[in-house]
């Protein structure tokens, strides 16, 4: 009876509870396996994905389960779209307290993004970011809607009213015209509040302009033309893996251009292991290794220019890779370190190129165009210099007069109307911090000589003898750079809006979205808390990775990085791509085939007819999270 009475907690201590079965371990395996085929039959029969087991949220279902014993009833359909959606939502919203609490207390950004699904919907997502994380707040369907400005500043300013317009510091989204016009709507009617570009997004135009300059993409395509074939035969795939010990050379990222960084490192750090293999008998015996591509692929192996062009490659992308880590990661408010560290990346991008001008002008002048009215604002420049990890390391910060005037712009915005406090910030409170007085001379301040320290809890700690800079450091020093959170909610709309759900109502679908956005950003943030050396460029899916897998496979990327120099319909906002994706222009233009038959019919051109499929079982393991990321400054300097 007190086995009935006794709470069921699946995160108890499974050791004891193992202890009390009273049978003998090869009962306990026998029985386990019993278990795992009746769960592998439910995977199996309902097309659930295999990863979809793999997390704690699983775990802990199976093991309620195994604590209830025999008789358990699993909730019906209405259950579950009734009650038990009601409850998960409630106490989803209690997880994120602590974020409305961090919002009350020293604000939030309110972040937007738009986008169009395989269905034709057009989707406005909004979310929300305090220096506890990001949480989802609501999608709302726009498919009937013009994404002109007004449409845009109607739906942030509905959400700023929602959230309480004294806790929003900034609003972020990227860079097109029809966003930059809400924008000047916005500061129109609350003109106290920033809105700023999408790091992330910017950082992701800078790679791909770098990545399309010929010398970069040439190397980007040999790299992809070798990972095509191999993937593209069985054998040639079990060859690869037998000499790299099963790791993977492909590392599929969250964009396109960190999934190319991410692979050209892993085939550096495979370099002799991929040497060795072209030369062995095992894979010179492939009859695909024979034919025209198979040759290419050996050869480019074998050449010495190619490794050297990936070298330059990867020296080149990562200042801004480690740029895009910081402002993605969501591992620390990124606002006070993004405009120090820009600097730093293009120093060190100068440096890949021996500090010769003609050799670096072209790539720094992307970084350049790309960073201009983006990364470069007052609200990020007042960032950097009330950030003490810089300014209090270099004195010169003081003295630069861009600096001071982005400076006071960005006092001028938030304390727009409270011209004593705007004043007092600017003629009293900062000389007290540039000349370290009162607290801002204590030992202790010495903290911020760290790169991981947190700026705004130094200003809280320090700041109190200039509390009205004090104010401003704290709010501003809190916030994000970056939208891609927001972006994230893609996919999971996605999979909760399919026709096995169609029934949902929109409040249903939002709570759906709701649960499983901010229990993933829940699970992300408590995976990087444990583990320090947590990629969070790397992706669970291979999305991302299709240009590394097929012809054409770039096509397929979920995550498509808009230019917002492409230009807008006259008199409208409105991007050209916007309206594109309305009307449904590239399935015009695309092959009356879906891209999974294309894929096949590719794929098939590949193969030998004498591949024995059978012979090969292996499925593709990607590397784990927590492999050693290589140091860059090992590799070949070119000049």
């Amino acid at each position: 009876m007190d086995s009935f009475a006794r709470r069921i907690d699946p995160k108890a201590n499974q050791a004891e509870a193992r202890r009390q079965q009273n049978i003998n371990e090869a009962l306990w395996k026998e029985r386990t396996h019993q278990v795992q085929q009746y769960v592998a039959r439910w995977v199996y029969t309902h097309g659930i994905p295999f990863h979809a087991c793999d997390n704690d949220e699983f775990k802990e279902m199976v093991e309620a389960i195994g604590r209830f014993g025999p008789g358990f009833q699993p909730p019906s359909q209405h259950h579950y779209r009734e009650k038990l959606l009601e409850e998960e939502h409630a106490r989803t919203k209690s997880l994120l307290q602590d974020r409305e609490d961090e919002k009350n207390k020293y604000g939030c950004s309110v972040m937007t993004d738009a986008w169009t699904d395989m269905k034709r919907r057009s989707i406005m997502n909004i979310c929300t970011h305090t220096t506890a994380g990001t949480s989802f707040i609501k999608s709302k369907e726009m498919s009937n809607v013009s994404h002109t400005s007004e449409v845009i500043f109607e739906l942030v300013d509905k959400a700023i009213q929602d959230l309480g317009p004294d806790s929003v510091v900034q609003v972020v989204t990227d860079n097109a015209s029809n966003n930059m016009g809400a924008k000047a709507l916005l500061h129109d009617k609350r003109p106290n509040i920033f809105w700023s570009s999408c790091a992330t997004h910017t950082i992701n135009l800078m790679l791909q302009g770098i990545g399309n300059l010929p010398r970069f993409k040439k190397r980007i395509d040999q790299a992809k033309s070798f990972t095509i074939f191999v993937y593209g035969h069985h054998r040639t795939l079990a060859c690869m893996r037998s000499f790299t010990l099963k790791r993977d050379i492909i590392r599929p990222g969250v964009t396109r251009f960190a999934t190319a960084y991410l692979t050209l490192q892993s085939m550096m750090e495979k370099k002799d292991d991929l040497r060795k293999m072209v030369v062995d008998s095992k894979w010179y015996d492939l009859p695909d290794v024979k034919s025209k591509k198979g040759k290419e692929a050996t050869a480019m192996v074998l050449s010495i220019p190619f490794w050297k062009g990936v070298s330059l490659c990867l020296k080149v992308f990562e200042p801004l890779v480690k740029l895009l880590r910081l402002v993605d990661g969501d591992v620390k408010p990124s606002m006070g370190f993004l405009y120090g560290e820009l600097i730093n990346a293009k120093k060190a991008i100068k440096e890949a190129f021996g500090n010769v001008e003609i050799k670096y002008k072209e790539v720094m002048s992307i970084v350049e165009k790309k960073m201009k009215d983006r990364l470069d604002s007052p609200l990020h420049v007042a960032a950097y210099m009330l950030n003490p990890y810089y300014s209090y390391t270099n004195s010169s910060i003081f003295c630069d007069s861009t600096i001071m005037e982005k400076f006071m712009l960005c006092v001028e915005t938030f304390y727009h109307g409270e011209d004593e406090k705007a004043y007092r910030a600017v003629n009293d409170d900062l000389d007290r911090f540039q000349t370290k007085q009162g607290s801002f001379s204590k030992n202790m301040a010495r903290s911020c000589q760290r790169f991981d320290f947190n700026p705004a809890s130094w200003w809280r700690l320090y700041g109190g003898g200039a509390p009205d800079l004090q104010a401003i450091a704290i709010r501003i020093l809190s916030l994000t750079t970056s939208s891609s959170g927001c972006e994230r909610t893609w996919s999971v709309f996605e999979q909760t809006h399919t026709k096995r759900r169609n029934r949902l109502t929109t409040e249903r679908l939002n709570n759906l979205v709701f649960i499983q956005f901010n229990n993933r950003m829940l699970s992300k943030k408590e995976r990087i808390s444990r583990n320090k050396n947590y990629e969070v460029l790397l992706s669970s899916d291979c999305s991302e990775a299709q240009g590394f897998f097929f012809e054409g496979g770039d096509e397929q990327a979920l995550v498509q990085i808009r230019d917002e120099d492409e230009g807008e319909m006259q008199g409208t906002g409105i991007p050209w791509s916007v309206l594109g994706d309305a009307m449904g222009v590239e399935d015009e233009l695309q092959p009356r085939r879906s891209a999974r038959v294309a894929r096949e019919v590719d794929e098939e051109d590949w193969e030998s007819e004498k591949e024995d499929e059978d012979n090969v079982h292996e499925d593709i393991d990607y590397e784990e999270d927590n492999c050693e990321i290589s140091n860059t400054s090992d590799y070949v300097h070119v000049e």
